[in-house]
């Protein structure tokens, strides 16, 4: 899905790229030590890790994670021969993650200026940088904040690249106890780990939830309650699922509610449950997610930037290096967007400022379920030239000077934390909702809108193409571009 927008990257060695499926038989000889290799390894379902814990020691793995609860380990091997050797009693099936996928590539974050933030006219809310955010007064937080503006008691779990805890606008709003990096499957709690090193992604994302209103910036959908930085963006850009597994363990067990997800799973942009060589990646995350819900937390994810039509799916064109083109195409709904076509995931559309499906946001009857504003910088129809003020402002860190400030995004990461944001101040008006109930309420309060007669062609003059992004919309008040409509703090509150 492109939520993060990405890069392709150089093909992976052919060592990294085996994966191992669901096998049977006996230890082989050692061979020779080849790439340290991360694997997610699973147990049989309802049954602990003992038994497979073993049958890695015996293929010369090392346990780096257990996850027992749900049957999973992250496992480390030098020993090419390891997918194959720890197959047996014990193991369900194991698949290697590392040095497979595409490269984050989020788009270059338009900074806004100091001199724009000193000059900048503050409103009702106190905030100077209110004024450009268009994206408020769209779907009524100003009313919602004049009802409810947050309870503390509600923690969203933020899995991106990190937060950045020295931001004026995130450092009063940060849970840093029930922060983490979970890179590489292994949660590492120290402050420096869960902070963005490589990518403001996860900053900006955050200031759209929760950012203060404190007299500086901008203000968030809730700022009343917190967020919590779980990290599951590397440096080099990849989400690896041990990283997604864990950052939703982490989440069910420290108390979030919540989790926003603003990112499509590596090592596949669609994960194919009918592909062995794929399906040990579904079964871990499904798990995981499971997991979660059981443990009170709904999670919500975005749709995607590829324009993609997820509820007919034919190619899939975001991984290109993890098989040959051929292994990629005439795929079906068998292949899924990780986390965001997963039973119970709350999946999030991106409209701009005038309301109409943003261009880049993938779509589908039956897949999105409610939409929210992410930004459209190359089309209005009022026919105003396209500006960077038709994105999405929100909290920045630089990582290059390690400054903090201001900037605009746009894409469905943007429309992904509006609806967290709105989910967490309905939990809070409206505590003791199961993740369930409390999916069903967002979709209930969101304003239906309707598609777009035929073709919609929202960027004639993109220099894609004029007709690069066409999409054709179905269904009813329901529908393919907008789900059960435009989320509504207000009527999430009221």
């Amino acid at each position: 899905m492109k939520n993060l927008r990405r890069k392709t990257l150089a093909a992976a060695s052919a060592a990294t790229l085996g994966v191992g499926l669901a096998l049977t038989g006996g230890l082989a000889p050692a061979a020779a030590a080849g790439p340290d290799t991360s694997y997610l390894v699973l147990a049989p379902q309802g049954a602990n890790t003992t038994k497979a814990a073993a049958r890695v020691a015996a293929a010369k793995g090392t346990v780096v994670a257990s996850y027992d609860r749900i049957g999973v380990l992250v496992v480390r091997s030098t020993n090419p021969d390891f997918a194959t050797q720890v197959a047996g009693a014990g193991v369900e099936s194991v698949a290697a993650t590392a040095g497979l996928g595409t490269a984050l590539d989020e788009g270059e974050t338009v900074e806004v200026s100091a001199a724009d933030v000193a000059s900048a006219t503050g409103d009702p809310t106190k905030e100077p940088l209110y004024g450009q955010q268009w994206d408020m007064n769209m779907i009524h937080v100003p009313q919602a904040h004049a009802v409810n503006n947050g309870s503390a008691n509600v923690v969203v779990g933020v899995l991106d690249s990190g937060i950045s805890s020295t931001h004026p606008d995130l450092a009063t709003q940060i849970a840093k106890d029930k922060s983490t990096s979970c890179i590489g499957g292994v949660t590492n709690t120290t402050e420096s780990a869960w902070n963005p090193t490589t990518s403001d992604h996860g900053t900006h994302v955050a200031g759209t939830i929760a950012a203060a209103v404190n007299g500086v910036g901008v203000t968030g959908i809730a700022p009343g309650v917190k967020v919590a930085a779980v990290k599951v963006v590397n440096d080099d850009g990849y989400i690896f699922p041990e990283a997604a597994v864990c950052g939703f363990m982490w989440a069910a067990d420290h108390g979030m509610q919540l989790t926003n997800n603003s990112y499509y799973i590596d090592p596949w942009e669609l994960n194919c449950r009918n592909d062995a060589r794929q399906r040990p990646v579904w079964q871990a995350v499904q798990r995981a997610l499971r997991y979660s819900q059981s443990k009170g937390v709904l999670n919500v994810a975005s749709a995607g930037n590829s324009n993609y039509d997820l509820a007919h799916k034919i190619t899939d064109t975001g991984s290109p290096n993890n098989g040959t083109p051929e292994e990629r195409e005439n795929l079906t709904n068998a292949c899924l967007d990780l986390p965001a076509e997963a039973p119970g995931v709350v999946t999030v559309g991106a409209v701009g400022p005038t309301g109409e499906k943003s261009y880049y946001s993938s779509y589908g009857q039956g897949v999105i379920d409610v939409t929210a504003p992410g930004g459209d910088s190359r089309f209005r129809t009022q026919g105003v030239r396209p500006t960077t003020t038709d994105q999405i402002l929100s909290t920045t860190f630089n990582t290059v000077t390690k400054t903090n400030g201001w900037g605009y995004k746009q894409g469905t990461s943007m429309s992904g934390p509006h609806a967290t944001g709105v989910a967490a101040l309905a939990l809070s008006a409206h505590p003791g909702m199961t993740p369930g109930q409390l999916a069903s309420f967002l979709e209930r309060t969101s304003v239906a809108q309707s598609c777009p007669d035929g073709v919609y062609n929202p960027a004639p003059l993109h220099p894609d193409g004029p007709h690069a992004y066409d999409a054709t919309c179905s269904g009813g008040a329901r529908n393919g571009f907008y789900g059960a409509g435009m989320v509504d703090a207000y009527n999430a509150v009221k």
